[in-house]
């Protein structure tokens, strides 16, 4: 083994603790106590300018962008449980591991077989084994909150309806739960069933907030939170909350139309050295040996792959416009 591999191998392994102390490390003591600190005196101040700031506070916090933490947690473990959960699927911190451990380990062992370099069989195998399970969860996440946005603002005229009919607020969310298909009905049904078994419905909907992260049922949350304080025609106010909502979704899709040709140009630059590469794996084997034997051609391609990183994620950063 000579030095570059031995570079390789310390700087994977540096890598791999890296991530483990990213993903076990816990939160700091005194961010800790005052963030306690600050949640007691928002729950019990009776100041109606109080409740508003906390509400607020929240809404911000999960508009945020966080690389290591989600809004409402206190570590990355929890940051993680919670992103799994916002999934909708059942699945577990344990079946994550293993999924990404069991995918490097395969991956790598696959790399290793048909390269025979164990320094670049370890960097696949990680990168492999921490990015696609990272996706697969982002993408359900993103695909649960588009399905939760396009129908919340109906479950709100649902909500208008009932509360002028002269049904009472509770009552209303139950027939949401009970009409409303997906993710919304889902979501107001765990509403209802917290507020039967004792919950006040200000900390039913903050417990939901903090659980889904989507800026739409925020706003919802403080309407309904100011309006209990304030007074007030709650029926008007949440007629004119779905209006802003279907507004706020017409301009995304929008942005989505006029930004397409932009994103697609990224995903075929970014693509093309993937594919041009595989091409020509395919068609002479034995030319593009020799980045998987010759140390100096893996460092270049370890050191082209992280300049490619850069660039997709500079060019995803340009196309990506938040509302």
């Amino acid at each position: 083994m000579d030095t570059i591999q031995l570079m390789l191998m310390i700087a994977g392994a540096a890598s791999l603790m890296l991530l483990v102390y990213a993903l076990a490390g816990g939160p700091s003591p005194a961010k800790t106590s005052q963030r306690r600190l600050e949640k007691v005196r928002y729950r019990h101040s009776e100041d109606t300018q109080t409740r508003v700031e906390s509400q607020l506070k929240k809404a911000i916090a999960s508009r945020k962008p966080k690389f290591h933490r989600v809004a409402g947690s206190s570590s990355r473990i929890e940051a993680l449980t919670i992103r799994l959960d916002r999934t909708g699927k059942k699945w577990t911190l344990s079946q994550y591991f293993y999924a990404s451990g069991g995918l490097a380990l395969f991956v790598a062992l696959l790399t290793f077989l048909r390269t025979g370099a164990l320094s670049l069989s370890l960097f696949i195998g990680l990168f492999v084994g921490a990015g696609i399970p990272h996706f697969v969860v982002n993408w359900n996440i993103k695909k649960r909150t588009a399905q939760f946005n396009a129908r919340f603002p109906d479950a709100i005229e649902l909500l208008v309806r009932g509360l002028r009919s002269g049904l009472p607020v509770t009552e209303t969310l139950s027939v949401v739960a009970q009409e409303v298909p997906g993710p919304v009905g889902e979501e107001f049904k765990a509403i209802v069933e917290r507020i039967k078994i004792g919950r006040t419905m200000e900390e039913s909907l903050q417990e939901t907030a903090d659980r889904l992260g989507i800026p739409e049922f925020n706003f919802f949350c403080i309407t309904l939170a100011i309006q209990r304080e304030t007074g007030g025609n709650l029926a008007e106010t949440l007629s004119n909350l779905a209006d802003v909502l279907r507004k706020r979704s017409q301009m995304k899709l929008k942005i989505r139309a006029m930004s397409s040709e932009s994103k697609a140009s990224a995903y075929i630059v970014g693509a093309l050295p993937f594919i041009v590469f595989s091409l020509i794996w395919w068609i002479n084997p034995d030319y593009i040996a020799e980045f998987f034997v010759d140390d100096r051609l893996i460092v270049t391609g370890l050191g082209g792959l992280v300049w490619m990183g850069i660039g997709v994620f500079i060019m995803a950063k340009m196309v990506s416009f938040e509302i």
